[in-house]
């Protein structure tokens, strides 16, 4: 006879089983199906990166690949797929010389650090340029007005910009939303089946803010296929934790420490947060000071990314469950938790170890700095005395911190104002508001330095009621400052007077008490003519048609941050 009871039950617990199994999922990042071997290389190279999508750098993910030019300049760019140009930017950073192409499918190429355009664009250009007398522009070009082929040679590869070497800089957009998105996901002939490198894992008491504490650190240890930590186990004295790690991605044969794509948290089993790094907007893309451990990298560490996400980030790479990836933990009861780290060729690695917590320590709260300090996420955070004040407004943060605040003397210019410090990161621009409480005779030449380090920045501080004000994004020390210095107009390789005619360009440098300038212009014979400029801080005009033999005269008119004025006036033979 059947045991029906037994059956049932067995029948319960077969039902149970597969109900959990269907309701819990194997992972909770999303699968990518983006059209394969639509686009082409785009350089003419041996094909080879030299940085991949979402690499972190300092404020920011990087955006796109870094394709090798066999580390040369003047390589032809082609045209990765049919389309037209679309956009056409050029500034003295981040990609100088750029051409957007805009493709049937949706999506957007674009091409940076570039030292020229196909012939045709770019006498285009050099009209918009005299036209709207600026060599900086960014240009919407009429659609279909520069049709492209694939594999049509639109550029020549460069330096230009934040580069700093010669590669071409290569993003791939959703032409609608403006995204940009990982090209290695769409088939490109990369060659890799190496998995990522785990490097360290660090843990975080989730009791604390993240700013104010250092993590406690462990090597990661390979054993076999897998990593772990010695001993396999760490012991905590907190009920709540999370991890970070340091890793990287490796493509066959290149021994480049690139980013990677995914990581994912498990504990005992069940994936509960991760980071998926395949698609990001540049509206977006400061967000990697919430994804990596700010503070430490700040302070000369390692770079540490989260996997789970601080309070204050509500968007971006992370998938995660309730928890957003902090651990609760119980006296004496061991969890297990699974790293695993992954590539865009499905190249994975995995991390495991057992956590535990030993004893809690209780928290003193005579510690803590005055709770009126104390800032948090979420929130409108406001500091105010009589002499500094300013908001934060509720992105502005992505953890909890006590404020630091101190006043320090100074012979020149105002008080400095020390307020926190740059090791906690700002997401967005704020106003700092300074009273002007000392001899300042023209409010128009003031500006608000901001120091941390060797690191400072200037911004025309604007005056209002006693009060004189400018927006950062960092912390650190703060100090308004006369400015009646005018730009520093120097020719290299030029004296007045002089016969030009065996110069190919005319070259300055221009330097200020303020670093930036509000402009710089040229006139030749009364007529702007074009200079452009880069990181070196070279102004420089390359003789064309605009130049013809005989006598000149070139007036150079540089104007700083506050209005000082510099004019220098030269005359030249060609």
């Amino acid at each position: 006879m059947y045991n029906h009871a037994k059956v049932f039950s067995l029948f319960i617990f077969f039902l149970g089983f597969v109900t959990a199994s269907i309701a819990q999922p194997t992972t909770l990042l999303p699968k990518n199906n983006y059209e394969q071997n639509y686009f082409r290389w785009p350089i003419n190279a041996k094909i080879g990166l030299a940085a991949n999508f979402g690499e972190l750098r300092p404020n920011h993910y990087h955006m796109g690949l870094d394709c090798r030019s066999d580390q040369a300049e003047n390589k032809e760019i082609y045209a990765a797929a049919d389309g037209y140009v679309s956009k056409v930017k050029i500034e003295p950073w981040g990609f100088g010389q750029a051409i957007y192409i805009a493709h049937p499918n949706g999506m957007t190429t674009l091409y940076a650090h570039l030292n020229s355009f196909y012939k045709e664009l770019d006498a285009y250009i050099t009209q918009k340029q005299y036209e709207m007398k600026s060599w900086e522009v960014y240009l919407d070009i009429p659609s279909g007005m520069f049709p492209v082929k694939k594999g049509q040679v639109v550029a020549k590869s460069g330096n230009t910009g934040g580069s700093q070497g010669p590669h071409l800089h290569f993003e791939i957009r959703d032409t609608k939303t403006d995204k940009v998105l990982n090209p290695l996901l769409m088939g490109f002939p990369i060659a890799d089946n190496t998995p990522p490198d785990i490097l360290r894992v660090a843990v975080y008491d989730r009791c604390l803010s993240t700013y104010e504490q250092r993590p406690k650190i462990y090597t990661a240890v390979r054993q076999g296929a897998k990593y772990t930590v010695a001993g396999g186990l760490i012991t905590l004295n907190t009920e709540e934790v999370s991890f970070a790690i340091t890793a990287y991605d490796r493509y066959t044969g290149s021994t480049n420490q690139n980013g990677i794509f995914q990581a994912e948290q498990f504990v005992d089993g069940f994936p509960t947060s991760g980071f998926q790094l395949n698609n990001i907007g540049y509206d977006e893309t400061r967000y990697l000071n919430a994804n990596i451990d700010y503070s430490t990298r700040a302070n000369g560490g390692s770079w540490l990314q989260h996997l789970s996400k601080l309070p204050g980030y509500n968007t971006g790479v992370y998938v995660t469950d309730s928890t957003n990836g902090v651990v609760h933990l119980e006296k004496d009861k061991r969890k297990k938790i699974t790293i695993k780290v992954g590539d865009t060729n499905d190249n994975t690695s995995t991390l495991e170890f057992d956590v535990v917590m030993n004893i809690i320590i209780e928290k003193n709260e005579n510690d803590e700095t005055d709770k009126a300090t104390s800032f948090h996420p979420g929130f409108i955070n406001v500091f105010d005395n009589d002499k500094v004040k300013f908001f934060l407004p509720e992105g502005a943060i992505y953890d909890s911190f006590n404020l630091k605040y101190k006043e320090v003397s100074s012979a020149v210019g105002s008080p400095i104002f020390q307020i926190n410090t740059a090791t906690v990161p700002l997401q967005e621009y704020v106003q700092f508001n300074i009273r002007g409480n000392f001899p300042l005779s023209d409010t128009n030449k003031i500006v608000m330095k901001r120091s941390y380090g060797s690191k400072m920045d200037f911004d025309k501080a604007s005056y209002n009621d006693g009060w004189y004000s400018a927006k950062f994004r960092e912390f650190g020390n703060y100090q308004l400052l006369k400015d009646d210095e005018p730009p520093v107009v120097t020719p290299i390789g030029f004296v007045n007077g002089m016969n030009a005619s065996k110069l190919s360009s005319l070259t300055f440098t221009v330097k200020d008490n303020s670093e930036d300038l509000k402009s710089f212009n040229a006139f030749l014979d009364g007529e702007w003519i074009k200079f452009s400029y880069d990181k070196t801080k070279f102004y420089r005009y390359k003789f064309d048609e605009r130049c013809s033999s005989g006598n000149h005269e070139l007036k150079i008119v540089a104007v700083d941050l506050v209005g000082n004025v510099t004019e220098k006036n030269y005359t030249f033979t060609r």
